[in-house]
């Protein structure tokens, strides 16, 4: 893997780190699935020139590959957001943090059954070490906080909207492969945003919750996810997935929990303990070593 695929999943990580803080100040003001509706549709103001002006639309013109990216959009856009954005709201963190560290486990499952990819030893050491560094990054108050007497409805939707991601980045891998990182991402995102409008609007109607109630801070905050999630990051992650196998690539997905908490540390004055350090110092290890297996 070449420095500037690294780069960009590193990019990308550091802006899904940050989302954390930016979709709680969201949702204190929006709906739900009205910020996943309109952090879609933010990131289609910036996919939509790209692709028009590239020409690369003509390429997503059969009736097939439409097909197949419209399945992509269920998987990687509203659903995955829609299923993590309402579950966050029911499901205690603990239980959230430990179903987000499986992430890169059903990446890798889903590419040997699907793509054909090997793991070897060292992958499976690497990943070993970067999963003990994130359960240290996340201590053991969070893991032993980790029960299913809560709400298992929220509990199987955050769940349930990591395996779409390990399907989305999996099955989203095969059409990039074919289309290129860019026409996958915006036609996904597009048709994302056209289907998840309308569910926008039905919530907003159900709840009664007016645009015009949208702090300039909440704005702010749909922006970030929107221009700097939905379509930077996402261009970003597939731009790298594009050239090397997507076990590397989910692998760099555990170095979220410990810039998440670089960034609580930063901004909001948490502290920087012992186990962050040593956690994030395993995570880079694992990484490192599976990147190379």
């Amino acid at each position: 893997m070449n420095a500037n695929t690294r780069l960009a999943l590193l990019g990308a990580c550091f802006l899904w780190a940050v989302s954390f803080v930016a979709t709680k100040i969201a949702l204190e003001v929006v709906p739900p699935l009205t910020v996943v509706s309109l952090r879609l549709l933010i990131a289609s103001v910036f996919f939509l020139p790209l692709l028009v002006f590239t020409g690369r639309r003509r390429r997503v013109a059969d009736a097939k590959t439409l097909v197949k990216l419209a399945g992509l959009s269920l998987f990687g856009a509203g659903l995955h957001y829609g299923f993590q954005t309402v579950g966050l709201q029911t499901t205690n963190a603990s239980n959230a943090s430990v179903y987000v560290a499986t992430g890169p486990i059903t990446i890798l499952l889903l590419s040997m059954v699907f793509l054909g990819e090997k793991l070897n030893a060292r992958k499976i050491v690497g990943i070993v070490i970067a999963v003990a560094g994130v359960l240290v990054v996340m201590g053991l108050d969070t893991v032993a906080g980790f029960r299913l007497d809560g709400s298992l409805i929220g509990d199987i939707l955050v769940f349930a909207s990591i395996i779409m991601w390990g399907c989305f980045t999996v099955f989203g891998k095969k059409l990039t492969d074919e289309l290129g990182a860019l026409t996958v991402t915006a036609t996904v995102t597009l048709i994302g945003a056209t289907w998840m409008t309308p569910v926008g609007l039905l919530e907003m109607q159900r709840t009664g919750f007016t645009l015009a109630e949208t702090t300039p801070t909440a704005w702010a905050a749909l922006v970030y996810l929107g221009a700097g999630c939905n379509f930077l990051a996402v261009l970003l992650y597939f731009t790298a997935l594009q050239r090397t196998e997507s076990q590397k690539v989910g692998v760099y997905l555990y170095s979220i929990p410990p810039m998440t908490a670089v960034a609580a540390a930063l901004v909001l004055g948490e502290p920087i303990t012992l186990g962050l350090v040593v956690g994030t110092v395993l995570v880079i290890a694992g990484v490192a070593l599976t990147e190379r297996g």
